[in-house]
């Protein structure tokens, strides 16, 4: 028997490296390793990262940075395809602008803000995650879907990647948590904001996923309406996806 691949990849460079692979889904079948990849930025890699992302044959990598956070890191990997799926960070703007107003910012704070964001992955970045699944339906893979800490709009876009090839909620919400075991939050992130705000902006909770979904649930009445109307993945469009990215 084969061994399994390594779900982390340990990279000097890029704290949250992983692999979707190996999860079951429809049927049972597995999400096929090495095919989709999910990460914070690639703009800090090493000269060992990069060979060893090469040896990945990686051919694209989705991008859901906004402008200023691509302009000050730009993915060291020069020979893939790099697709902008931008989607502007507001939390720390937010929390910054609760605490001028002379708000004594909490964790409780932080966990509200947190939670709106990712209530407007759905309100209003639908548009991009839309692009994403176009692009998976297309022959970019293996690929990298990563965002500045590789978290949160990349922690959305995966959970729904997961939804889509048919793993478990539970299993879907083990490797959004996983975060909270690689990533390795960068000294110099929201160093002005009190450390309990910024330990909560460092890490994921399942009421942050969860926030996303009840949007869902509020707009399009579920997720199978969200696939569709939303994101413009029916059913002839999963199976394609799980044909494509599930063992046979």
């Amino acid at each position: 028997m084969s061994e399994t691949p390594a779900r982390h990849l340990n990279l000097f460079g890029a704290s949250n490296f992983r692999d979707l692979g190996g999860y079951p889904g429809k049927d049972g079948r597995p999400v096929r390793w090495r095919q989709i990849f999910r990460s914070n930025h690639l703009g800090q890699l090493t000269d060992a990262d990069i060979n060893i992302l090469r040896s990945l044959r990686l051919k694209s990598a989705f991008d859901l940075r906004g402008a200023e956070e691509r302009a000050t890191a730009i993915c060291c990997l020069s020979d893939i395809a790099v697709h902008s799926l931008a989607i502007e960070p507001t939390v720390v703007a937010t929390l910054r602008a609760r605490g001028a107003s002379g708000v004594a910012l909490s964790s409780s704070d932080a966990i509200e803000v947190m939670r709106d964001s990712y209530r407007s992955y759905v309100r209003s970045n639908t548009a991009s995650f839309r692009t994403l699944f176009t692009h998976l339906l297309e022959d970019r893979a293996p690929l990298v879907i990563h965002c500045s800490a590789g978290k949160d709009r990349t922690g959305f876009a995966c959970a729904l990647i997961l939804h889509a090839l048919g793993v478990r909620d539970e299993l879907i919400a083990e490797d959004y948590l996983l975060t909270n075991r690689f990533y390795r939050r960068e000294p110099s992130a929201s160093s002005d904001l009190p450390d309990n705000v910024s330990q909560v902006l460092g890490s994921v909770q399942t009421s942050f996923l969860a926030a996303a979904f009840d949007a869902i649930s509020t707009d399009y009445g579920n997720l199978e309406c969200y696939f569709t109307d939303g994101l413009g993945v029916g059913a002839d469009q999963r199976a394609r996806l799980q044909a494509r990215y599930l063992e046979t």
